[in-house]
């Protein structure tokens, strides 16, 4: 890889939408692949605006905003083979929907009609896991079991979380084992700057990617808001990973909104930084560059305009359809032999439900 600084990101693709070279490094998609990533962000953004929106409207519980996150999700979707699997977090929405998870099953969860519904083997994407942390050692139980798969086909698992995530005892966990086992697992830090309140910078007095070093395995770091960067290094880390060689990719970007919609980022942090990261906008970056080279124009950006636009109304006109799951498949869903505890906790459960309250049978 070269003798350049590692402290460096890899980047691709400037900020103003130059393509550079990386000694590293190097970008071996198409430009068909180009315009699909900038469609895939800009799909994923649209969702992130009608998502918040809903919640403000009372149509979604909660929210957690992806704006400016959208690039490091494009080039993971790029680069990922036909059998890899994924256990992102609750803010890769854009990678979620590139992955045929349909928005009403994302939204369902936020709007409390349900949990995953999403056919995991068929979308190779893991159900959400909300407790911070939990899913790396998901993603190395996975790989440790595609490792011994007999068909042969060489397969890896992608786990993504925050740089919050990194100082919880689980993602440690998970990558000793991985190390240690040789699991065929990417670990993807996404660094976003703030574990909602808490600056990376209490998080730790390294760059999270030098963390792998202590556990025997490689790391680096790459610009997340350039897709083309993403792309090249998952390509590198995900192949590295199938021959039993797992890697720690660390993703610099921003937390452009809150970190979710009942989070105030003001009362935390300066706009000053924000406007900064502003400059490096993803979508903005790969449309000046595919507006430069030709490869798209203004018709083209009109016409994707409307594509979205018709997408918005479907967003929320699914999200006011969405029934309810109800309550006994939630507990039918969790084991395919329940066994007798679980058996009677869902009488107990239902039981308890069809309990008419004691102030209506006073009333």
């Amino acid at each position: 890889m070269g003798a350049e600084d590692p402290t460096r990101p890899v980047q691709l693709l400037t900020p103003e939408g130059v393509r550079v070279e990386d000694a590293r490094f190097g970008w071996r998609g198409g430009d068909t692949e180009l315009v699909t990533m900038l469609r895939r962000m800009m799909f994923g953004r649209r969702l992130d605006i009608e998502g918040a929106a809903l919640q403000r409207h009372g149509e979604l519980g909660l929210w957690p905003p992806l704006l400016g996150q959208e690039g490091y999700q494009a080039g993971i979707a790029a680069a990922l083979g036909p059998q890899d699997m994924v256990f992102a977090t609750y803010r890769e929405q854009s990678l979620a929907l590139a992955m045929g998870v349909s928005p009403a099953d994302m939204l369902a969860l936020w709007r409390g009609s349900g949990l995953s519904r999403w056919d995991s083997g068929a979308t190779r994407m893991a159900p959400y896991s909300i407790i911070i942390g939990s899913h790396p050692l998901h993603a190395v139980g996975y790989a440790m079991g595609a490792a011994l798969d007999p068909d042969g086909r060489p397969h890896a698992a992608l786990t993504i979380y925050g740089d919050g995530a990194s100082s919880q005892g689980d993602v440690n966990e998970a990558l000793v084992f991985a190390a240690a086992q040789g699991a065929p697992v990417v670990f993807c830090c996404v660094n976003n700057q703030w574990a909602i309140s808490e600056p990376v910078t209490r998080q730790t007095p390294i760059p999270l990617y030098q963390r792998a070093h202590g556990f025997g395995i490689p790391g680096i770091r790459v610009d997340g808001n350039d897709p083309l960067a993403t792309a090249a290094v998952m390509d590198w880390a995900l192949a590295r990973a199938r021959t039993a060689s797992p890697v720690l990719v660390e993703a610099l970007t921003y937390r452009m909104g809150a970190h979710t919609t009942s989070d105030d980022p003001s009362r935390y942090r300066s706009d000053e930084a924000t406007r900064e990261w502003a400059g490096r906008d993803p979508i903005e970056r790969l449309q000046a560059h595919l507006l430069g080279r030709g490869l798209i124009d203004q018709a083209w950006l009109e016409a994707l305009d409307a594509e979205l636009d018709d997408f918005g109304s479907d967003v929320r006109r699914t999200c006011r359809e969405l029934e309810d799951t109800p309550i006994e498949k939630v507990f039918d869903d969790l084991l395919a032999e329940p066994g007798d505890y679980l058996a009677a906790e869902r009488a107990d459960c239902l039981d308890w439900l069809s309990t008419v309250p004691a102030e209506e049978v006073g009333a």
